[in-house]
């Protein structure tokens, strides 16, 4: 068995580009998309923020998810970039276990988050005249606490666990970030409870959020398909496309890594499919939840018009390419 300096705890990550030109075209593009996601995320809670329209349990919802999108895709990327760029792999034991508590912090209460937000676009359609009542501001709070909460607990669990397994091989993880089931092949104790533990917490932060999500929307389509109103049905239609989407982009990936057993999986395809729900989904979520969601755009407006000085029309903002976009993607 291949043994390790003790002398050293740090880890290594072997990254997800090869070392040439072709990675650093790649690399550039990664960042390309997390600046982005930066743009995106932060914009939105920023106009959350400023427009007081939008200070509903919906929206507050949705910036929480931008919130925790834009801690995700900074806590795998720009320590990615820096190590490539730098021709340096390693990365400390400390800062392992900091990477690892964000990004499963961020993985198992957007999950939560999501199942919020379906039950909120349930009570929104089949519930309409019991909306502020069945999801107060109170009621909204709690879900994006629970979120929080449980998703730190159950990161802090893993972490704390994984770091403290004996590597008595080689500490260089095959991936771009500290993943922990990628650690795992490299500690010298039999980790098949450890694994066993990990396929149920996986199972209950993602499969139970699906059931929840998959049983909001039953009961929203049926209450769809009764509609007398073809703009209420096109409405509601238009808001949970844009959710099921994101839930698609996001869970699909994360139940095809976490959930099949280790003899199944290989290195390469869990990075490929970790881009999907670390890097790709946290930058096409403030597109799909703010260009196509005529409340946002109208907000974008009235934040442009707001900050434009005396004489000036809206295209003055520092916000006027946003805006120039929104008014393109309502015309389509």
């Amino acid at each position: 068995m291949e043994k390790w300096n003790q002398t050293s705890n740090d880890f290594s990550l072997l990254g997800l580009f090869p070392q040439n030109h072709t990675g650093l075209l790649l690399l550039l593009l990664i960042i390309s998309v997390f600046v982005l996601a930066c743009l995106g995320n932060s914009g939105m809670n920023a106009l959350t923020f400023l427009d007081p329209r939008l200070h509903t349990p919906t929206h507050t919802l949705l910036s929480q998810l931008s919130l925790m999108d834009l801690m995700y895709i900074s806590s795998t990327v720009p320590k990615m970039a820096i190590n490539f760029l730098s021709g340096q792999k390693s990365i400390s034991f400390l800062g392992c276990g900091v990477q690892s508590f964000f990004f499963l912090t961020m993985a198992s209460s957007e999950g939560l988050l999501l199942a919020s937000m379906a039950y909120d676009h349930f009570v929104a359609i089949c519930h309409p005249l019991h909306y502020p009542i069945r999801m107060s501001k109170r009621l909204c709070g709690k879900m994006m606490l629970g979120s929080w909460t449980l998703g730190s607990i159950n990161s802090l669990a893993h972490t704390v666990y994984a770091l403290h397994l004996p590597y008595c091989r080689s500490r260089a993880i095959n991936h771009f970030f500290c993943d922990v089931p990628a650690m795992l092949p490299l500690a010298c104790v039999d980790t098949w409870v450890y694994e066993y533990m990990v396929f149920v917490s996986t199972s209950l932060f993602l499969l139970v959020p699906i059931l929840g999500i998959n049983a909001s929307y039953g009961r929203v389509l049926f209450a769809v398909f009764h509609m007398c109103s073809k703009e209420g049905r096109k409405k509601a239609f238009t808001t949970c496309s844009a959710h099921l989407t994101v839930v698609t982009f996001y869970y699909t990936p994360f139940v095809y890594t976490y959930l099949r057993p280790r003899s199944l999986r290989s290195p390469a395809e869990d990075k490929i499919l970790a881009v999907f729900y670390t890097i790709l989904t946290p930058m096409l979520n403030p597109i799909i939840y703010s260009l196509r969601n005529k409340e946002v755009l109208r907000a974008m407006r009235r934040v442009c018009v707001g900050c434009s000085p005396p004489g000036r029309t809206e295209h003055g903002c520092p916000f006027s390419s946003v805006w120039l976009l929104s008014r393109q993607t309502e015309k389509l």
